[in-house]
């Protein structure tokens, strides 16, 4: 399978901006240091960037990063402050009784499994706003906005109100969307031995920032959906669409 790398979508003097394929950390990390990070795959390219802030390995999507010091000060204090609006999407499991929510549970590390979190009283607060956008057959597309940014926030919150994302296998039940799951009469092509899934990685996209830049001046980035994801949700309109 030929390797799919981050593409930049926005640059200017202060920051460049990637959309992060699933599956590459946002910076190294020692316990994964034979995988590449999208940090080390722009500084192969050229100048030193400056880690703002980070999106899970297996979420897809938008991450920027500063060029200089005064920039990363800059974008880190937006960060710090929630001076900005973060917009995500993601497939869940199962159908919400309510069009749109807040969740705003906190969130803990949790007490005997390393790097899982979980809703906890002694936690950080965490603020999830969603709203959903269509409704499959057992599956809900959601559009997310986060006003805090915690570790595993959306899929913390999504698993504490029993919709879990799919492919999550640390907070779902990481089971793969086929085909075959919601189109009836499905047949195998004869070229195959056997299915292959339309998704199999987490199911959440990290999809817009927007926020005033150290100009003054509005700006709006977006990080357009993966091959993967549209292709499922094309599929999953066609033949799963309530």
């Amino acid at each position: 399978m030929t390797p799919t790398f981050p593409e930049i979508v926005f640059t200017d003097d202060d920051i460049i901006a990637v959309n992060k394929p699933s599956g590459w950390l946002s910076i190294a990390d020692r316990h994964d240091h034979e995988l590449i990070s999208v940090k080390s795959w722009l500084e192969s390219k050229g100048d030193k960037v400056f880690i703002i802030h980070r999106i899970d390995k297996d979420t897809s999507g938008l991450i920027v990063f500063a060029k200089n010091a005064d920039a990363h000060k800059y974008y880190n204090t937006l960060f710090q402050n929630r001076s900005l609006e973060k917009t995500y999407y993601g497939m869940t499991l199962g159908a919400f009784a309510q069009a749109s929510g807040t969740c705003e549970h906190p969130i803990e590390e949790h007490p005997t499994i390393v790097g899982k979190m979980r809703v906890g009283r002694k936690g950080k607060p965490a603020i999830t706003h969603y709203q959903v956008e269509q409704r499959f057959k057992g599956y809900t597309w959601v559009r997310f906005k986060i006003e805090t940014g915690r570790t595993h926030q959306i899929r913390v919150h999504m698993h504490n109100i029993g919709h879990p994302l799919v492919c999550d296998p640390n907070y779902g039940n990481g089971e793969v969307i086929k085909l075959s799951s919601f189109k009836k009469k499905f047949n195998l092509s004869k070229k195959e031995e056997e299915e292959r899934p339309l998704l199999s990685r987490l199911a959440l996209h990290a999809f817009a920032l927007s926020f005033i830049d150290r100009k003054g001046n509005q700006v709006e980035l977006q990080a357009p959906l993966s091959k993967d994801l549209e292709a499922s949700l094309k599929q999953m309109s066609k033949w799963a669409s309530l």
